[in-house]
């Protein structure tokens, strides 16, 4: 069964190859390029997991990742944070994110990280 994943990244190369990389497994994968654009599509799109950049041009990767986990229609949907100045535990002080990758990162370990998320709907490295 495909799975749908919603990426938000503001930066059009990495969305891209992220968006690439992620077709070519069974996932629908859905780009956002902005917090607006991810608030009106998580609804319509109802993802199996979010991957969300920090720092987006609109609104704050973190805050978008509360209002995620709080909501309880979307609470239970496992959200992998992407940023290149942060780390796992400065973000787990600020929300509830299943799991973080630091930009730049490795395809494999970016692609594990997705597949045991999916999963698992909580896994942890």
């Amino acid at each position: 069964m495909e799975k749908n994943i919603l990426v938000v990244e503001d930066n059009n190369d990495i969305r891209e190859i992220i968006g690439l990389l992620l077709s070519e497994q069974p996932y629908i994968v859905h780009l956002c390029e902005d917090g607006e654009s991810f608030r009106k599509k998580i609804f319509d799109h109802r993802p199996d997991m979010v991957i969300l950049d920090v720092m987006l041009p609109d609104a704050n990767g973190i805050d978008l990742c509360c209002e995620v986990k709080s909501d309880y229609r979307t609470g239970h949907i496992p959200v992998l944070m992407m940023s290149a100045h942060s780390s796992l535990g400065e973000i787990r002080k600020k929300c509830e994110a299943d799991d973080f990758i630091s930009k730049p990162f490795d395809i494999d370990r970016f692609m594990d990280k997705v597949s045991h998320l999916l999963k698992d709907g909580n896994y942890e490295h």
